[in-house]
């Protein structure tokens, strides 16, 4: 069986505060394998984002560290590397493009200039090289004129020009992950559309993997092959994405696809899910969509016991309390390849959710 590119085994992230301890990403298990497109969707808050930036080692600290858990690339886990190791491993080996261009781009060095120093960071070329490879890098992402592009400044270039100088910037070192946190956010439908295919395009070209985090499911159903759908920081539903827009098992899973508008369906209000996130200081106990879900049960279970990720259908995880599959389904950790090939954990008892029972 193919190895994953990179795998994230028990994450958890914490934040300090004055109101006390923030746990943004709970035991998150997931993995990545190489030429494979993974999505992380889910509301604003669930702890996405976290989870992306504790792969890079790029969380704050303080007042934010990582607890416990690996970050597996390639075997290698990248907490236990030097800050020295990581600035090799950022950028050559995994790359993020960020939510916001305007705000990553730094506005007083041109674009060339941001370009080429990571190219002369990760790779042993003269000035002149790396300005040629710069120069091909926004040519590959669709800038006309790429040379006179290199001399200007951020705020001399649109939106969707700066999303790409950001996408050449990320791919300049031909890294094996792709991070793209919202690499959509702001942009018109038709920037969105040329940037989704070029990133398309560029993994058929180099075969890389690609971490896509977003809100929208139309870019999902598009782009992805696996899906894993957070919710208060836990992934609450995992599965293939032609299963999960088929059969989604989770109540906000379903409710997620509820409030998306149709085509020629009439309704005087949009559907919405009740209430809101949670605030990470303030978790309720047991299942934490409880409140906001229409299968909560007058047996206080939900309110009580956090339902642990099952198998409920091949290679398709969810947790929740009230699926009629779980009980005859095998705990099983959500490992998927770009072939769709179910891992299973072995030995249910190193499930993470099942050592914070006991730890509770």
């Amino acid at each position: 069986m193919r190895q994953p590119l990179l795998e994230l085994v028990d994450l958890n992230v914490a934040f300090d505060t004055e109101r006390g301890r923030l746990r943004p990403v709970r035991d998150v298990c997931f993995s990545i394998f190489p030429g494979q497109t993974v999505a992380l969707v889910g509301e604003s808050g669930c702890g996405k984002s976290v989870t992306a930036l504790s792969i890079l080692r790029l969380i704050p600290q303080p007042p934010g560290r990582i607890l416990s858990g690996k970050i597996l690339l390639q075997g290698r886990d990248l907490l236990t590397c030097t800050e020295n190791q990581m600035r090799s491993v950022r950028g050559k080996e995994i790359a993020m493009i960020f939510q916001e261009p305007m705000t990553s781009l730094n506005p007083v060095f041109t674009i060339g200039d941001q370009i080429m120093e990571a190219i002369l960071l990760h790779q042993r070329v003269t000035h002149r090289q790396a300005k040629e490879i710069a120069e091909q890098s926004l040519r590959d992402v669709g800038i006309a004129d790429p040379a006179r592009r290199l001399s200007e400044y951020p705020h001399q270039m649109s939106g969707g020009m700066r999303q790409r100088a950001m996408i050449a910037m990320a791919l300049s070192c031909s890294p094996q992950l792709l991070i793209a946190d919202e690499p959509t956010t702001a942009l018109d439908v038709t920037i969105q559309a040329q940037i989704l295919e070029l990133l398309r395009k560029l993994q058929r070209d180099t075969g890389m993997a690609i971490l896509l985090i977003t809100h929208d499911l139309g870019v999902v159903a598009e782009n992805a092959d696996t899906v894993g759908v957070m919710y208060a920081s836990r992934i609450v539903e995992y599965a293939t994405v032609e299963d999960l827009f088929d059969h989604p098992q989770h109540p906000y899973t379903e409710g997620l696809f509820r409030s998306v508008p149709r085509l020629g369906q009439l309704s005087e209000r949009l559907a919405t899910i009740p209430g809101t996130v949670p605030n990470p200081a303030r978790f309720p106990s047991g299942c934490k969509f409880h409140p906001r879900c229409h299968r909560m049960q007058a047996d206080r279970t939900c309110a009580n016991t956090e339902p642990l990720p099952r198998e409920v259908r091949p290679s398709h995880w969810a947790a929740c309390h009230h699926i009629d599959t779980f009980a005859a389904s095998p705990v099983t950790r959500p490992t998927l390849d770009h072939r769709r090939e179910v891992v299973p954990l072995t030995d249910p008892a190193l499930h993470p959710q099942q050592r914070a029972s006991a730890r509770d």
